[in-house]
């Protein structure tokens, strides 16, 4: 069995098999693992992509919710880093229904980003790295106060 990522998200859907094919389509997610659950529904799956992993279970129960129970609210997003190609992930996402809700851009800290929801409200972003920047530089490229590990007091 191969190393697991040290943070997986853990996302809940009203019709998980249905997300996982579309998350294969729409972002190129690799299923890897899927657990029926007895009836109809996915007590655990595991979906690759370049390394990462995010689980997908459902139908939600208990506290979990999708957003579309929820009024497309959502209490976390899902970012993921791409290598290049962030355009045309974008346009493959487009072309599978996912709605854009921020079209690509570069940023002033060196990443080009992407926002998006899939079918039940969830949100996902992704960026690719343009340009590597110093904490210093981002600060001075954005405005902001940036602090990194390096850089703090002991």
């Amino acid at each position: 069995m191969t190393e697991r990522s040290a943070i997986v998200p853990v996302i809940w859907y009203r019709d998980p098999r249905a997300a996982i094919a579309w998350l294969e389509r729409a972002f190129g997610f690799e299923p890897l693992m899927i657990v029926d659950d007895g009836q109809g529904g996915v007590a655990h799956s595991e979906l690759g992509f370049r390394g990462g992993l995010v689980m997908v279970v459902g139908p939600p129960r208990d506290h979990a919710v999708s957003p579309s129970q929820f009024g497309g609210r959502s209490t976390q997003s899902v970012h993921v880093q791409l290598p290049d190609g962030l355009d045309a992930h974008c346009e493959r996402a487009r072309a599978a229904g996912a709605r854009i809700a921020r079209e690509p851009e570069t940023q002033a800290y060196g990443d080009r980003v992407y926002t998006c929801f899939d079918p039940e409200d969830h949100p996902w972003s992704f960026g690719q790295t343009l340009v590597v920047l110093s904490a210093a530089q981002m600060a001075e490229a954005t405005g902001h106060d940036i602090t990194t590990q390096l850089e703090r007091p002991s």
